[in-house]
């Protein structure tokens, strides 16, 4: 049987989502408690790998297994053996041809800033504090120049393994709610560290120092020298992926009728 997860985590204390030799991974921690539940080993396949410190909303895995658990008993089970800031959301029967990261259309992920004079404290572990003040309306609007097929070498990271830095953003935002501005990106799939630096360069956009044709110049240029620095990895949160509805899975993750 096929089973594919919801995974919800906070990645501060991990180094990253991959199975690592020694340093703690939230793939590890879940394959273990997952294997204690089913009595065998078990091993997961995720829509998306995330860095070290960035979180996971709804993550979503899959995995073999012959052991005979109801839905409820696996989400409890998994819980019970899983770290405080790891817990799986639901878990779902699927069929054998589900993959999670294959079956994927699209990745979400948001991008959380603190815009105000004074460091978080409550909020430290999942946000980005900036003290200068951000225009999130020009943030916005150079942020769209992101939208469509394009190369995305200007955002890639040096130690990026994709075979290609052609990536095709579905939608972008930023948006002000207070104090706090959200950075919002779809895209079919991403680069290594490529909304960290989308994000770098947009910051340096809201605080007047780049002009609003930057990000469409950057996306011209393919030179990763030229564009911003690397964001944070508290403020990312992968929201997780969005597939086809002929899956079942639940509707977090599933793409719209209009979109499919």
């Amino acid at each position: 049987m096929r089973i594919a997860l919801g995974i919800e985590y906070d990645g501060t204390d991990f180094y990253g989502w991959q199975r690592l030799k020694s340093e703690a991974s939230v793939q590890t921690a879940v394959e273990n408690a997952l294997s204690r539940v089913a009595a065998h080993p078990v091993e997961i396949s995720c829509a998306g790998r995330t860095d070290a410190g960035v979180h996971g909303r709804c993550q979503v895995v899959h995995f073999d297994t012959d052991a005979q658990r109801d839905m409820r008993g696996w989400v409890l089970g998994a819980c019970s053996n899983l770290p405080d800031t790891v817990a799986v959301l639901w878990a779902q029967p699927v069929a054998a041809e589900f993959h999670a990261r294959y079956a994927a259309r699209s990745r979400r992920y948001r991008y959380h800033i603190l815009n105000r004079p004074v460091r978080a404290a409550l909020d430290a572990r999942y946000v980005t504090w900036e003290r200068l003040p951000l225009d999130a309306e020009v943030m916005h609007e150079a942020a769209q120049a992101l939208l469509g097929e394009h190369d995305f070498g200007a955002f890639r990271a040096l130690s990026c393994q994709a075979a290609h830095p052609r990536r095709t953003v579905l939608a972008v935002s930023v948006r002000r709610n207070g104090e706090q501005l959200f950075v919002e990106i779809e895209a079919n799939a991403f680069l290594h560290h490529m909304v960290r630096n989308i994000v770098g360069s947009l910051l340096m956009i809201g605080r007047g120092e780049r002009p609003i044709s930057w990000v469409a110049e950057l996306l011209a240029g393919c030179d990763r020298q030229v564009a911003g620095p690397t964001a944070p990895a508290s403020g990312l949160t992968f929201l997780g992926p969005r597939y086809p509805s002929h899956w079942g899975l639940p509707a977090e993750v599933c793409m719209t009728e209009k979109s499919e």
